[in-house]
């Protein structure tokens, strides 16, 4: 079996992110990949596989906690029936905020793959660098621009098209 690789998945959340901005929500999607690793040899014990798929889902929730990457991660933990995603790797088409790389660092995950950095939010390596503060108990890899210009572009022309309305 073909294995995917970052750009393949960072697709899958652009597709979540579209969906979102058809229904009014600001695009931004996410997607939770499970890869479980043996401790000891650090080989995969099974091929990765999507386990959470989700959009923004704010103002339709009416939910300040409806963040793409959020939402995708709670879906995540039911799959697992765990509250630890480790194993796990969340993409997501806009570097996480405070709240959700926090809940990373609280869930343990694995990797965080964004593809646009936000400059008034960003809390993966733009303001804050949750992710590699070694004063938590938990650090985490991150890998930044995949597929940034489609994920910035749609995130524009959104923000664009509202304002002329």
């Amino acid at each position: 079996m073909k294995r995917m690789n970052d750009e393949a998945y960072m697709r899958m959340a652009l597709e979540e992110a579209k969906a979102a901005g058809e229904a009014g929500e600001v695009p931004i999607g996410a997607v939770v990949v499970y890869e479980p690793i043996d401790p000891a040899t650090r080989h995969p014990l099974a091929e990765p596989r999507v386990i959470a798929r989700a959009g923004n889902r704010r103002e339709r929730a009416k939910d300040p906690a409806g963040h793409a990457e959020f939402v995708a991660m709670l879906e995540a933990a039911r799959e697992l029936d765990a509250w630890r995603l480790t194993g796990c790797t969340v993409y997501v088409t806009l570097e996480p905020c405070l709240m959700c790389a926090g809940l990373m660092h609280q869930a343990r995950v694995d990797r965080c793959v964004y593809g646009a950095p936000d400059p008034k939010a960003g809390a993966l390596g733009t303001l804050y660098q949750v992710n590699a503060d070694e004063r938590l108990n938990h650090t985490f890899d991150v890998t930044a621009g995949v597929l940034e210009g489609e994920c910035a572009t749609l995130l524009r022309d959104f923000f664009a098209a509202r304002r002329k309305k």
